[in-house]
């Protein structure tokens, strides 16, 4: 029988309820702690509201398919659950948060499991004192020697929970770089992804992002291909080698947190622009902002404190 939440403590949804945090423990044979068998999805809120769901509950959807999971529940009921989740965790909070649903294989039959998929869904306080510097400074980014993993080999389309790859490169990328976001190459070396956001460049006042065969299709990144349309932005998915990422007149990342975030430097080399944010980019961030009706520039900013550049997180 789950207890009661202490005041303050978040909870979660697990095993048919939603119980303090505290309470959710996985079995350690379970296909996620073995294998990295899992999948799962993150979304943010503004002002409470979570942001685009259906689109990510569609992801997860695919991404259980793709690597064989049997949906433990409905569609349906899993949106009311996280709904349900954000609300409560949003109130605890008082911020915006991450709300992530997170399913795996459970515990096989061999290991004394009943092999029934393992659902969670949590949130976290999105790190907006951590990440504030970016606002301000720019993405420093550097492209690590470890490569994205070839699309033939495992598909960067599922979201899935063996994230070594981005982590390793990570990794790679602070032992040279300290404070610097990876973004991998992918086999041909061009550029792909990395640390769970989506690359732009702009040149000439238009977009180039990475073709989705190579990445993980974020939902921030489709919003931006949608607001630039909107705005009469020229965007184009191509494969962007060194040469183009390293002459771009701006750069910027996107992602379920961050949203719109500009780059000041890549590979050592500061975007011609020299504008933090570039103009293009600043265009973006003013229209995604009035789309999810936050200033989400000010909402980083206002929580800077010091002048310390955060780690790679």
């Amino acid at each position: 029988m789950a207890s009661s939440a202490e005041p303050g403590e978040r909870v979660a949804w697990f095993r048919g309820e939603i119980r303090p945090e505290r309470e959710v423990l996985i079995s350690f044979r379970d296909g996620a702690a073995v294998h990295a068998d899992g999948v799962y999805d993150t979304e943010r809120t503004f002002r409470g509201r979570i942001f685009r769901l259906d689109q990510h509950l569609d992801r997860l959807w695919r991404s259980m398919a793709y690597v064989g999971i049997q949906p433990p529940i409905t569609r349906a009921e899993l949106a009311e659950i996280t709904l349900e989740v954000a609300r409560r965790n949003y109130e605890i909070c008082g911020r915006d948060i991450w709300v992530t649903q997170r399913v795996s294989t459970g515990t096989p039959r061999e290991y004394g499991g009943d092999a029934t998929p393992t659902l969670i869904v949590e949130s976290l306080p999105l790190p907006f004192e951590s990440r504030a510097p970016f606002f301000r400074d720019g993405i420093v980014v550097v492209t690590p020697a470890l490569r994205r993993v070839p699309p033939w080999a495992l598909s960067p389309q599922a979201k899935t929970v063996n994230y070594l790859n981005p982590l390793l490169a990570g990794r790679q990328a602070a032992a040279t770089t300290p404070g610097a976001w990876p973004i991998l190459l992918d086999e041909h070396g061009n550029l792909s992804e990395g640390g769970g956001a989506n690359v732009f460049a702009v040149r000439d006042g238009a977009l180039m992002t990475p073709r989705a065969e190579y990445v993980l299709p974020g939902i921030t990144r489709e919003v931006v291909l949608e607001l630039a349309a909107g705005l009469g932005i020229p965007a184009d998915e191509r494969d962007i080698g060194l040469f183009e990422a390293t002459t771009a007149d701006e750069m910027f990342v996107t992602a379920t947190s961050l949203c719109v975030c500009p780059i000041v430097t890549f590979n050592g080399t500061r975007m011609r622009s020299g504008a933090i944010p570039g103009p293009v980019t600043r265009r973006l961030q003013e229209a995604f902002s009035d789309l999810v009706g936050v200033d989400i520039v000010a909402q980083y900013l206002e929580r800077l404190s010091g002048d310390a550049r955060p780690p790679f997180v």
